[in-house]
C-alpha cells in the first residue's frame, strides 16, 4: 500500500491569510500546506480520507486516473468541504461509494444537501453512495478498521488499514481504541503545535502517545504555522517525524 499525504495542513493552511510570520514566509516547500487530507492506493484502487478544503489543488499536484472510495473522519470543514469537485470523478465512473459515522454522514447531507435531496438537486453534481460506519468492513479486499478518537469533545474517526493508521483531528485516544493500533508500520497522528489546545493534540502530547502505540514509524499531520518542517523535525525522536505535503510512504 502506498500513502501520499496531499495535505498537512491546519484548518487555515500554511501560509495563513494575512500572516507574515517566518513558518508563512519561508521558501522550505516543507512549510507550504494544504488542508489535510490522504491518498491510499493499493490492489489498482484509489481511496481519499477526507475531500479537503483543497481538494481541487491536491488533485491537480497529484493527478489521479480514478477515484474509487473516499473514508470520512467527521464533518468539519476543513474535512470535507472539497467534495463538490469529487464530480469530475463520477462523471466519468459512476457513484462513488463514500463511509463516514452516522453522525458524519447526517453533517454532510445537511452541507451538500443538494447532492441528497431530489428537490434541491441540480445537474454537475457529484454521486455519491454515502455509507454509515458501525464497525469493520471490506474495502478492496482489505479491512478496514475505524478507530473512535475524541477532538475535544466531538467523537470522529480515525482508520486503520492493514498496518497503517490515520488519526487526525484528535486530542484524546480512549482505551478501547489503543487497543486496535497494535503493530502498525506507519501511524499518522495530529500534532497542531507545542502549546496546549483544547481539541488537538499538541506536539509533546503527540510524541507521548506515539511513545504509548510504538509503530515503526510514527508521522504527525494537521500541523500550523507555529512549526517550522526543519527545527521541528529535528526535536523529535529517531522514529518520529513531521509529514508534508507530497511525501509518499509505502506501508507494509
Amino acid at each position: 500500500m502506498k500513502l501520499t499525504f496531499l495535505g498537512t495542513g491546519t484548518s487555515h493552511g500554511v501560509p495563513k491569510i494575512g500572516c507574515d510570520c517566518p513558518v508563512c514566509r519561508s521558501s522550505d516547500p516543507r512549510n507550504h500546506r494544504l488542508r489535510p487530507s490522504v491518498l491510499l492506493s493499493y490492489a489498482d484502487r484509489n481511496v481519499i480520507i477526507d475531500t479537503a478544503t483543497d481538494f481541487r489543488q491536491q488533485m491537480l499536484n497529484h493527478p489521479l486516473e480514478s477515484l474509487d472510495a473516499i473514508l470520512f473522519t467527521h464533518k468539519h470543514a476543513d474535512h470535507i468541504h472539497g467534495l463538490d469537485d469529487v464530480r469530475v470523478f463520477s462523471d466519468l465512473q459512476g457513484p462513488i461509494d463514500a463511509y463516514a459515522s452516522p453522525e458524519t454522514c447526517a453533517g454532510i447531507r445537511q452541507t451538500f444537501s443538494y447532492i441528497f435531496e431530489a428537490e434541491n438537486r441540480i445537474n454537475g453534481i457529484p454521486k455519491l453512495a454515502l455509507h454509515e460506519v458501525d464497525g469493520p468492513f471490506e474495502l478492496f479486499g482489505r479491512t478496514v478498521i475505524p478507530v473512535p478518537l475524541l477532538h475535544g469533545t466531538q467523537p470522529v474517526l480515525g482508520y486503520r488499514i492493514g498496518n497503517l493508521a490515520y488519526l487526525t483531528d484528535c486530542s484524546a485516544i480512549p482505551d478501547d481504541s489503543l487497543e486496535r493500533l497494535g503493530g502498525l508500520d506507519v501511524l499518522v497522528l495530529d500534532a497542531l503545535r507545542f502549546r496546549p489546545h483544547p481539541t488537538h493534540f499538541s506536539v509533546d502530547e503527540s510524541v507521548e502517545v506515539a511513545g504509548i502505540i510504538q509503530a515503526r514509524r510514527t508521522y504527525f499531520t494537521h500541523l500550523c504555522h507555529d512549526l517550522d518542517h526543519q527545527t521541528t523535525d529535528d526535536m523529535l525522536p529517531d522514529d518520529v517525524h513531521l509529514a508534508y505535503d507530497g511525501l509518499v510512504l509505502e506501508v507494509d
